[in-house]
């Protein structure tokens, strides 16, 4: 099982926001592009939260993983229901528990489904031109996480803007955790539970999850523009750190 920190590690917004991935090329990237690069995922992140994952409604109920709430959930079918109608507020565990199912189906039905033609477009044009920029940083996390068995991300960032990045990142088939409010060591031990018996591989460019990986005695792997980096993290790379741990 592999776990990877989002943000920076398998995605560029931070560094592309303050400049400080064109920084680390001293003067070979264009830093006025790189900004525009990651207001322009900045605004789609939102557009996507806002529309369709109810994110106004429910910023502030964050919840570490989409089915932590299942058992508030009464299985209703939710084709026809009315959210804008149904009154919700934070008391409603159940009006809550709707939404995140709402979301989950969207999730897994990927956004071809959910985004108009234009809007695939925009989105489309703006992941090559990212990939291009980035001397293909996006398009070699995702071949990474597809020759991985399975993916899970750990990330300090809320759930539902999490999705949303997987979503457009192209972060396919991967649970997600939000360590905001638990810690990653918490979310790291969830995993631990849902995969029995199996070896596990931390992967981020942070702090935290650094330490979180050495109380499980798991392998990590740092990310950062040098000398792991997208592209030049492979397999190879990441079994020769697991097989000194195991």
């Amino acid at each position: 099982v592999y776990i990877w920190d989002m943000d920076e590690t398998l995605i560029l917004l931070k560094s592309l926001l303050d400049g400080s991935y064109a920084g680390a090329f001293d003067g070979l990237k264009d830093r006025e592009k790189s900004v525009e690069i990651g207001k322009r995922w900045e605004n789609l992140i939102l557009e996507l939260c806002d529309e369709h994952f109810f994110y106004e409604e429910i910023e502030n109920y964050n919840e570490p993983y989409l089915n932590a709430l299942s058992e508030y959930d009464d299985g209703r079918d939710l084709t026809s229901y009315d959210f804008e109608a149904d009154c919700f507020d934070d008391v409603n565990k159940k009006k809550l528990a709707y939404r995140h199912r709402a979301i989950g189906e969207k999730y897994a039905k990927g956004l071809e489904k959910i985004l108009d033609q234009h809007m695939v477009k925009v989105w489309n044009d703006l992941y090559s031109l990212t990939d291009k920029y980035t001397d293909g940083w996006l398009s070699s996390a995702h071949k990474l996480l597809e020759e991985s068995s399975i993916n899970c991300i750990v990330t300090s960032g809320s759930l539902i803007p999490s999705l949303a990045k997987c979503l457009l990142y192209r972060l396919d088939d991967v649970v997600v955790y939000s360590s905001w409010e638990v810690g990653k060591l918490q979310c790291f031990k969830w995993i631990k539970e849902r995969f029995p018996n199996v070896r596990f591989c931390a992967i981020g460019d942070g702090h935290e999850e650094c330490s979180a990986a050495q109380v499980m005695k798991w392998p990590f792997i740092k990310i950062e523009f040098q000398p792991h980096r997208f592209p030049g993290l492979d397999m190879a790379t990441v079994q020769t750190y697991m097989d000194v741990i195991y």
